[in-house]
């Protein structure tokens, strides 16, 4: 059972990073919604400023996740200038990301309610830039990979 389990995992997710960067995904927007709802719901920060401080907490989770899961096979880059380049780039899919997230709770009466809603919107959003751009900019060794 173990060996089919290693196998299922090397045709799956060991094969393709894109999947790998959806599953590093999923567990930014844990980070993401539960920031988010921490200080919207317990210090009582609207949803757009807390937006800010919650992605930028997701970010630095998914930038190291990427780099030791993601990625791990590239060599290794100084990490400070790493994560700076990894928020730089992922600054393109913030703005994706914030702005869907923003229209999703203007237009969504339940997104509003529900600011985690809004957030899962702009995170599927973003994501879209940011895969294509990491891949050949943050974590890629000399010219862009393949």
């Amino acid at each position: 059972m173990k060996r089919a389990m290693a196998r299922l995992w090397d045709v799956t997710f060991g094969r393709s990073q894109f999947l790998r960067f959806a599953l590093v995904g999923v567990a930014g927007y844990v980070v993401d919604a539960s920031v988010l709802t921490a200080l919207v719901e317990l210090l009582l920060i609207d949803p757009y400023s807390a937006r800010i401080v919650s992605f930028l907490c997701a970010a630095s989770t998914t930038w190291w996740l990427n780099r030791h899961f993601t990625f791990a096979k590239l060599p290794e880059q100084k990490a400070s200038s790493q994560w700076m380049g990894f928020l730089l780039v992922s600054t393109g899919g913030a703005v994706i990301n914030y702005g869907a997230y923003v229209a999703a709770l203007h237009f969504w009466p339940l997104a509003y309610e529900y600011p985690a809603i809004g957030a899962a919107i702009g995170a599927i959003a973003g994501m879209l830039f940011n895969f294509p751009a990491s891949k050949l900019l943050v974590f890629r060794t000399g010219l862009p990979a393949p």
